[in-house]
């Protein structure tokens, strides 16, 4: 590798899951435009790639996905209409959340062989570049976005990056897990990383929480097919393969704040008060109605 680090201008957004926890609502909805407040999901994930400089967006999607793409782009009768009622607010909020022309791509994952295998159909989008990976179920709530942490932490370090969190010992064998030289520091190289390790034999209690970034030449090494847990193609294990390579170094870095997986329904219900109770207009009456429930 270069002593200059390649800058990161594109992530991956993987968003061809079916959404079964959240059936009957996700059969036409996908689960990635469930709304967070009022704004989709997905919509907040992107938020945080752009807040941390990311200029081309590529969303790995799947059958029925159609909504993603009508939602980053413009729609002309909307935006007239707001525009002669004279809602102005309304209208320059939908202009600014708008991607550039050419900055979003869309490619599919015809069949759900995991997310490894995800990453993969997005390899002639992203290139011969290093490139941010965000899993759109997981909300990184902080005062500073977690993807801009890591991209700051690449520029001095180059190489992979991955953004792990400490979890509940009794909890490790649930997610992919990472064993790194000093597990409170701010960012620590990695020497081990397991996906779902058996109960009691996990390396440390940092698991990954779904920020990336990565090399390209983690593409080849998904492009074997090779499967592993839950007879898919898993991410975690080409980054072991990768990380075999001298060449090819691995950093956690820490994530301090509070993680919403919107993929469960209470990580998903506490993640819609969580950004209420954030927002000045919202956060007074909320907290009077949660009043009458607790």
């Amino acid at each position: 590798m270069s002593s200059t680090p390649r800058r990161i201008r594109k992530a991956v957004f993987p968003v061809a899951g079916l959404g079964t926890r959240f059936l009957p609502a996700t059969k036409a909805v996908p689960k990635e435009m469930l709304t967070v407040v009022d704004r989709p999901v997905i919509q907040h994930v992107v938020d945080e790639a752009r807040a941390a400089g990311i200029e081309h967006f590529i969303f790995v999607t799947g059958r029925n996905k159609g909504v993603i793409e009508d939602h980053f782009d413009s729609q002309f009768e909307l935006e007239r209409t707001l525009a002669e009622r004279g809602k102005k607010a309304e209208l320059e909020l939908l202009i600014r959340d708008l991607p550039g022309a050419g900055q979003t791509s869309f490619t599919r994952q015809q069949q759900p062989l995991g997310l490894g295998h995800a990453v993969w159909c997005a390899r002639d989008l992203v290139g011969d570049e290093p490139f941010a990976l965000l899993l759109p179920d997981m909300l990184h709530h902080s005062s500073k976005p977690c993807l801009s942490t890591m991209i700051a932490a690449y520029a001095e370090r180059g190489g992979n990056l991955v953004a792990v969190s400490p979890v509940p010992e009794d909890q490790t064998h649930m997610y992919g897990i990472v064993g790194v030289a000093d597990p409170n520091a701010p960012v620590s190289p990695i020497h081990t990383m397991v996906e779902k390790p058996p109960r009691g034999t996990a390396p440390s209690n940092l698991h990954i929480t779904g920020r990336y970034i990565l090399q390209p030449e983690i593409f080849a090494l998904l492009g074997r097919h090779e499967r592993g847990s839950g007879g898919e193609i898993q991410l975690t294990d080409a980054m072991i393969k990768l990380a075999a390579d001298p060449d090819q170094k691995f950093f956690a870095v820490r994530f301090d704040g509070t993680i919403y997986d919107c993929g469960s329904k209470i990580g998903f219900l506490a993640a819609n008060i969580a950004y209420a109770l954030a927002r000045d207009d919202l956060a007074p009456a909320l907290k009077q109605e949660l009043r009458k429930f607790i």
